[in-house]
């Protein structure tokens, strides 16, 4: 026998191939991370989409131009929104800047102690103690502000690659499906088809739920941070709480930066900021130790608990990328398991429900009709 033989050969050569193509996407990660939150936003207007290629007046049952129309639609209420609230939030971010590199360097000097010990009518001794504990912890401060200007930083190159996501979507509204069918037909023989459509199918059915309940903690969040705005007088509590919403999809970067906004319009508008510092700690720690937990198992069928080991385990192996792709990533492989066990118990040849229900072809995060 020659060494080294076929079968060796065949496992070395798969083996390179799928380390070169693992390398590949880690090199790429942060375009494939744009597509798949492309394919996120996609799921999230196709209900608007449907509904307005049902019910439209010019248009009805054509997808491009009511994929059109909602986009439009969308940017007539953003533009209409800047409109009523841009003076004043660029008012504030205007006085926030200015102010920033004060609050900096009261953090540093303790001086900051006599600040808030003024407004809040602190005794000498908790002003004393405060500023004890910030001189005892400068280097840690200062750690803190370069982490924070980092983040800034990290802030703005996503900013800048997000506006690709809707753009991108477009294309997975209007020609998902087809995209799907072709990827099909091009990776997997035509005895495996029927199986990887079923898959599509539940796939596509998971990924609505994952948005439904995605939408459902971003309009919680809204409803937390208006009552809790309102409830201490903060300057634009509306525009702010609409803020957190909308960025409670995006994981960790969302919520700081919400916290870093409002926080900021406090210290501004010399609001009780401390007091919404600890509320939003506490809506932090329910939003992700019990709310989401629950809601996405329910709608994910994932046991609150391994939704929780799923997101500390995304954190610590893919950070921010994957606390947001740990859910997703969880419910895909339980419906790939359920889907091919149920497969192989009914018959080796695809049963006729599960060949029924593949007939039209749903795609994996792509087919949103």
């Amino acid at each position: 026998m020659a060494f080294p033989d076929r079968r060796t050969v065949d496992v070395i050569l798969t083996v390179l191939f799928f380390a070169v193509v693992c390398t590949a996407a880690y090199c790429a990660r942060r375009i494939i991370l744009v597509f798949v939150l492309a394919v996120f936003f996609a799921y999230l207007i196709d209900p608007l989409v449907k509904f307005h290629e049902r019910h439209s007046l010019l248009f009805r049952n054509l997808r491009d131009p009511a994929v059109m129309e909602v986009y439009v639609v969308v940017l007539i209420v953003l533009a209409s929104l800047g409109y009523v609230f841009a003076p004043g939030i660029v008012r504030n971010t205007a006085k926030l800047v200015d102010e920033v590199p004060v609050l900096i360097d009261g953090l540093s000097t303790g001086d900051i102690a006599t600040q808030l010990g003024g407004e809040y009518g602190w005794s000498e001794q908790q002003e004393f103690r405060l500023r004890s504990f910030l001189a005892r912890h400068k280097e840690d401060v200062n750690s803190l502000v370069r982490s924070v200007d980092h983040w800034l930083s990290s802030l703005a190159q996503l900013l800048g690659w997000s506006l690709l996501i809707p753009i991108l979507a477009i294309f997975f509204l209007r020609d998902g499906d087809h995209t799907a069918d072709i990827l099909i037909q091009l990776f997997f023989p035509e005895k495996q088809r029927p199986l990887i459509r079923a898959v599509a199918s539940e796939l596509n059915s998971m990924l609505s739920r994952y948005m439904r309940a995605q939408v459902l903690l971003c309009g919680l969040s809204f409803l937390f941070y208006s009552g809790a705005l309102l409830l201490l007088r903060f300057p634009h509590a509306i525009a702010l709480a609409g803020l957190g919403g909308i960025l409670e999809f995006i994981p960790a970067v969302g919520w700081m930066s919400t916290f870093a906004a409002i926080l900021g319009v406090g210290m501004v508008n010399h609001s009780h900021w401390v007091w919404m510092a600890v509320m939003l700690g506490l809506w932090r720690l329910a939003q992700d130790y019990f709310t989401s937990p629950r809601i996405m198992g329910r709608q994910l069928e994932i046991h609150p608990l391994a939704a929780i080991f799923g997101v500390l385990a995304g954190a610590e192996i893919g950070g921010i990328v994957g606390i947001y792709l740990a859910i997703p990533l969880m419910a895909s492989l339980g419906v790939i398991w359920r889907v091919r066990a149920g497969t192989q118990e009914a018959s080796p040849s695809y049963p006729p429900p599960i060949v029924e229900a593949i007939q039209p072809v749903p795609a994996t995060g792509a087919h949103l009709r």
